[in-house]
């Protein structure tokens, strides 16, 4: 796109002509994921938008706004990040399987595969475990998408996938120990070959070679499910109750793109509370921002939560490999 394209509004005639092929696809897509849903037994919810804890992502920065009462009271709200901590209040209600459509938002966010605002496809099955919330995932992309898909220039076959871990994934491709060196940048840093950069931790040092090495390999041929992450990187998943080094999370590439993100849900109030806690130090370390309360509805609800796994998926870029856009912002209507 060029820069004057970009500075075009999306609703110019002929900005919104070439881009009406990218956003009937799609519309015809939000309907055959509300059907694939529905047909499995699962109620589709809307929570608010704006809310008093946006998140606890370190890494995420959140929009603030605010809500004037009647009686002239303003109560500061944000726009959520995700629908997470809702629907999970939801599930320890009693809701049972359920799914949303939400508009979501991250300030700072912008490229060819991001927005600041953002639709994300997040469902939550009670009693289910990670293999079958894969399962169900990859069950979802085959009844929406076309046995082989091309996006940006990469092809994925959707009849067959893989699982790697994080410990494989860094092994095969840096030849690195990973597990053995969480909380140890320099011999992480050590270990890959790599210098390190001033006050780059761990997880600086992790994430970098994720993004540099590995997440150029994955998703390209099939999709590529990554399960295993550090306890460190947990954020809301449960220990691995096979091995207490790693969380039951996995991320989701396709088309060479990350799609999706799961956990089997942690449901321990008290160390859910400590993971908020450790993060929000982080946070404000890195940042020094103004902060949110800590949502202690949420921490009352996990103790009520039944046994369940949940996974946070990008629509938008859901919408882009169906397409075969090549850029976020023609799937967007403006």
């Amino acid at each position: 796109m060029s820069a004057q394209e970009s500075m075009t509004p999306g609703w110019v005639p002929e900005r919104l002509a070439a881009r009406l092929p990218y956003l009937r696809r799609r519309g015809l897509l939000t309907q055959a994921v509300r059907m694939f849903f529905t047909a499995r037994g699962y109620t589709e919810v809307e929570t608010p938008c704006a809310v008093p804890t946006p998140g606890e992502e370190v890494h995420l920065a959140a929009m603030a706004t605010a809500r004037r009462d009647t009686d002239g009271a303003v109560t500061p709200l944000w726009l959520q990040t995700s629908p997470e901590f809702a629907m999970k209040k939801l599930l320890a209600g009693g809701a049972g399987p359920i799914f949303q459509l939400a508009r979501a938002w991250r300030d700072g966010e912008g490229s060819a595969t991001h927005a600041a605002e953002f639709t994300m496809l997040e469902w939550y099955r009670p009693g289910v475990t990670m293999d079958g919330l894969i399962a169900e995932t990859m069950t979802l992309l085959r009844a929406v998408l076309p046995p082989a898909v091309t996006c940006r220039g990469v092809t994925s076959a959707l009849d067959r996938f893989e699982v790697i871990s994080i410990g494989e994934a860094f092994d095969r491709y840096i030849g690195v120990d990973v597990l053995a060196s969480v909380g140890d940048a320099d011999r992480l840093a050590a270990a890959s070959g790599v210098a390190l950069r001033p006050d780059e931790n761990w997880e600086d040092l992790f994430f970098r070679l994720m993004l540099g090495r590995i997440e150029p390999q994955l998703g390209r041929d099939c999709p590529s499910f990554i399960t295993g992450w550090p306890v460190p990187l947990a954020a809301l998943a449960r220990r691995d109750p096979a091995d207490g080094r790693v969380a039951e999370r996995f991320e989701l590439y396709v088309c060479g793109m990350e799609l999706a993100n799961a956990f089997v849900e942690l449901t321990d109030p008290v160390e859910q509370r400590a993971r908020f806690v450790a993060d929000r130090a982080r946070r404000h370390a890195m940042n020094g921002k103004p902060d949110w309360p800590l949502d202690e509805e949420l921490l009352a609800a996990l103790g009520m939560m039944p046994d369940c796994a949940g996974i946070a998926l990008g629509f938008d870029r859901l919408a882009m490999i169906a397409s075969g856009a090549p850029r976020i912002t023609d799937v967007l209507w403006m």
